[in-house]
């Protein structure tokens, strides 16, 4: 085959090419066959009320522009309201980019594909489609943050302007909690750290590349400075040496002391009073000591916690937090965060940190085991499975919770009761 002969079947490979190009083009501008009009206009024919859709402010683009189908299969779908695709992808077939890549934190709305719970697909009169302007919207799902911020003496002005300030509504790329940066960086943003007034309130410490919320609420609190409602007293005082090198030493942040040691010197007797004991929960003795579970500076939680107990204890014990939210009778110590209805967060002379040596008196502030049952428990009935143990609550319930109805470990109280009877057992 000589030269001509290559560039002719290459030309005809080309026309053929094209050819099958412009028409995969008019099959997809053909792909229902619809009348001029029919993709979005003839609609209206039917979906009169779409008429008072359009006069709102804002209307979303496929509607402004008359494609229904743009979302909608205008025969039928396997979706409900004849959506093109399942609910939680329609939207992003056009909206690719509202989670970055390698996205830090993601708006739970946004990861479940449930845009329509603050957005309305055709029209609002709120920007962007809005089922409704400002804070209020968000507070609809956060209303417990909404009573918190509208009850605070002293609010953060750009909460007041809106939570879109700091907060970005699909996925953050750089922060936790949707933040549009990271902490201090955001903050530094309005709050310039060179400033006399802010060196003077930080009593001369170069704080500017610390983590603001460690003392300030970012959503406004009854305390002045937005410092958090609960404040460590030499915080109050303004005694920051107390704890830290001097303002103007080469080490300002260095504490004089590491761990417990540092608490010690004023919290002598909580101290001491630990360490008298049998048992030391583990976290005391780490290299971080009463920092693993308080904030040294101030917190939302009495006491400095860190985070609410469920939190808090849940950053360590999380097989028993995960076992009682699968658990299908819930302890109500656990259930409503109260660890330290059973346990001391410190130490104990007791078995598993328990506030009481005998665990059916633990088990009776809150149980009158009398009355719930007729079976003997006690110091002088022995467990036939360990004649070492006696017969106590924790024989037969696991106080965390189990899979199975009133904290037993066994599908049944039959399946129970047989473990010790065995003469019983089918």
């Amino acid at each position: 085959m000589n030269l001509s002969h290559i560039r002719l079947v290459l030309l005809i490979l080309t026309l053929s090419l094209g050819i099958c190009l412009t028409a995969n083009a008019q099959d997809s501008e053909l792909k229902f066959k619809l009348k001029p009009g029919a993709s979005g206009k003839l609609c209206l024919d039917c979906h009169d009320a779409f008429k008072e859709k359009l006069a709102k402010s804002s209307v979303h683009t496929p509607l402004k522009k008359g494609d229904c189908i743009g979302c909608h299969n205008p025969h039928s779908s396997d979706h409900g309201k004849l959506l093109a695709a399942d609910m939680t992808n329609i939207c992003a077939t056009c909206h690719k980019s509202m989670v970055p890549a390698g996205a830090k934190s993601v708006h739970k709305v946004v990861a479940e594909g449930t845009c329509t719970k603050c957005h309305d697909p055709h029209s609002t009169n709120s920007k962007f489609n809005l089922l409704k302007g400002g804070n209020e919207l968000c507070f609809e799902c956060h209303k417990g943050m909404g009573e918190t911020i509208g009850k605070a003496k002293f609010k953060h002005l750009p909460v007041t302007k809106g939570c879109l300030t700091c907060h970005d509504p699909h996925a953050s790329g750089k922060a936790d909690f949707l933040l549009k940066d990271s902490v201090p960086a955001l903050c530094i943003g309005c709050h310039k750290t060179d400033r006399p007034n802010f060196i003077k309130s930080h009593m001369g410490y170069p704080v500017a590349g610390s983590r603001c919320t460690g003392c300030h609420d970012p959503h406004g609190s009854d305390r002045g400075g937005i410092l958090y409602n609960n404040v460590h007293k030499p915080v109050v005082s303004k005694m920051c040496n107390q704890c830290h090198e001097a303002a103007n030493s080469t080490t300002p942040l260095k504490t004089k002391k590491a761990g417990y040691e540092l608490c010690r010197v004023c919290h002598s007797t909580q101290v001491n009073s630990m360490f008298a004991k049998n048992r030391v929960h583990w976290p005391i003795l780490d290299k971080e000591g009463c920092l693993s579970c308080h904030n040294p500076h101030a917190s939302k939680q009495k006491g400095l916690i860190k985070a609410d107990l469920i939190t808090t204890c849940g950053r360590c014990h999380q097989d028993t937090i995960r076992r009682q939210e699968k658990s299908m009778t819930k302890h109500e110590p656990i259930k409503d965060g109260k660890c330290t209805s059973c346990h001391d967060p410190h130490a104990s002379d007791n078995a598993f940190l328990f506030n009481q040596a005998n665990v059916i008196d633990l088990c009776g502030t809150c149980h009158d085991w009398q009355k719930h049952s007729t079976h003997p428990i006690g110091e002088k009935t022995r467990d036939p499975r360990n004649k070492n143990v006696s017969v106590q609550c924790l024989s037969c319930h696991r106080a965390h919770g189990t899979e199975y109805k009133h904290f037993i470990p066994f599908p049944t109280t039959s399946d129970l009761c047989v473990q010790c009877h065995e003469q019983f057992k089918r």
